[in-house]
């Protein structure tokens, strides 16, 4: 640093950062970015399908596999997301474990042997 020079900074070229995901639309709501990971949204989807497969079909392991996807999509929300409807998947997903091991509770034989 030298001692001759004041302070090079320029604090009129300061441009605060705004996160692509707080972007908002006119009305107030939250706009969808191209960046944004939609990973938790997904296995959203994907614990709901597996859950009423399980449920109606009775494989066990696909309350197993929705399970897993509802942790994958409760580990990946972000704060601001919408809690209910996690929480409502992952509760749906516990029900299908808990109901297909009522209706049968012999262990679960593996899918791929038999």
């Amino acid at each position: 640093m030298s001692s001759s020079g004041g302070d090079p900074r320029r604090p009129e070229r300061i441009q605060r950062y705004v996160a692509p995901t707080a972007v908002l639309n006119a009305n107030g709501e939250r706009k969808d970015v191209p960046g944004e990971d939609l990973t938790p949204d997904y296995m959203n989807v994907l614990g709901m399908i597996f859950s009423m497969c399980a449920l109606m079909l009775r494989i066990k392991w696909c309350s197993w596999i929705a399970v897993y996807c509802s942790c994958i999509s409760f580990a990946n929300t972000k704060y601001n997301d919408d809690t209910k409807q996690i929480m409502s998947s992952f509760m749906l997903s516990i029900s299908a474990v808990v109901m297909s091991y009522l209706q049968n509770p012999s262990p679960m034989p593996l899918p791929f042997s038999s």
